[in-house]
């Protein structure tokens, strides 16, 4: 059997409020259907179908659940997406006061640009384009 795509990535999160509010506000993901697990979460989904069982899943971590002996590696280095409206996100990013950097990779005609979720894991969001205006970022 061959891994076909990636189907979700999970965060955990000890402020599910600020980490919903940035991939609902910043990303434009949408909060959608979860089972009823016995632990706090959202699963968030870039369209109106459900089929796919989120993009992103949050879960909610507190007190003792915040400890070193969770199971899960504890350290990504970024998620990518393939993305579109790079002018859309960039205008979002401005108004919201979301810092984030661009870089240009023109062997591939790729705008990539890197944002930070409130739980500090790397957002990699690529936009194909020939447009040299996609440089400016607002972050050093």
């Amino acid at each position: 059997m061959a891994i076909v795509k990636p189907t979700h990535y999970s965060i955990r999160t000890a402020d599910l409020d600020a980490s919903q509010r940035f991939y609902t506000d910043v990303l434009q993901l949408r909060v959608g259907f979860r089972p009823p697990f016995n632990f706090p979460g959202v699963w968030l989904y870039p369209g109106q179908g459900e089929s796919e069982f989120g993009a992103v899943h949050l879960i909610g971590v507190l007190g003792e659940q915040r400890d070193e002996n969770l199971p899960g590696s504890g350290s990504v280095d970024h998620i990518a997406f393939l993305a579109t409206d790079w002018p859309g996100m960039r205008q979002r990013c401005d108004a919201l006061g979301v810092p984030y950097r661009v870089q240009r990779v023109p062997s591939l005609n790729l705008i990539q640009v890197f944002l930070v979720d409130p739980s500090g894991v790397t957002i990699e969001l690529n936009y194909r384009s020939r447009n040299n205006d996609f440089l400016r970022g607002n972050s050093p």
